[in-house]
C-alpha cells in the first residue's frame, strides 16, 4: 500500500542540527531562518513561498527568498521543483528521517509526499544502484517524482479533453 502525507512535525534536534549546519556554511541561525523550518516542519507538506508567507505573514517575501537560498545550501531544505511557477520546499529528508517521493500535479501544481512499502522501496532502491553501476555511475541518493493530475484536476482535464474532441470533431 502506497502512503499518502507527511511528517507533520520535526524532531526536537532540528534546532541542533540546523545551527551546525549553517556555522559549518559560515552563516548565522537567525530567528528568520529558525521560523522558516519550523513553517516547514509544521505544514506537512511541501510549500511554496506564497504559501509559506500565508501561514507566516510577518516574514518579509525577499528574507524568505534568500533564506531559502542559504538553508537549501546548508542541506537543511530540499526544493522540488515543478515547472510551474513556484518551486516546492520541504525540510530535507535526514532531517524528519521521513524517505519519501513525491506526486506533482501538472495541472495545478500541487505536491504531495508519498511512501512506498519497505520490499516496494528496497526494490526500487536495487534497480536504480543497477542502473548507476551499469553506467559507472555512483549512486548518493534517490529521489522520485511522480507527474500526473491529481484527483481534483482529473475530472476536470478529462472534461475538457472531451469537449476538445468534440469541437475538433464538429470542425
Amino acid at each position: 500500500m502506497v502512503g499518502v502525507g507527511s511528517v507533520a512535525s520535526c524532531p526536537v534536534e532540528i534546532d541542533d542540527m540546523a545551527l551546525q549546519r549553517l556555522r559549518d556554511d559560515g552563516q548565522r541561525y537567525t530567528t528568520g531562518r529558525r521560523d522558516l523550518l519550523h513553517a516547514l516542519a509544521d505544514a506537512g507538506e511541501p510549500l511554496t513561498i506564497p504559501m509559506i508567507l500565508q501561514r507566516r505573514p510577518g516574514l518579509a517575501q525577499s528574507s524568505v527568498y534568500r533564506n531559502l537560498a542559504v538553508l537549501e545550501q546548508a542541506r537543511l531544505v530540499s526544493r522540488i521543483t515543478t515547472g510551474d511557477e513556484h518551486a516546492h520546499y520541504e525540510l530535507a529528508e535526514d532531517l524528519t528521517e521521513h524517505h519519501h517521493h513525491h506526486l506533482v500535479c501538472s495541472e495545478c501544481g500541487r505536491v504531495s509526499d508519498f511512501t512506498l512499502p519497505d520490499g516496494t522501496e528496497r526494490l526500487l532502491d536495487d534497480a536504480l544502484h543497477r542502473a548507476a553501476d551499469a553506467a559507472a555511475f555512483t549512486l548518493a541518493f534517490h529521489r522520485l517524482d511522480l507527474v500526473g493530475r491529481c484527483a481534483t484536476c482529473a475530472p476536470v482535464s478529462t472534461n475538457r479533453a472531451s469537449t476538445n474532441r468534440a469541437s475538433t470533431n464538429r470542425d
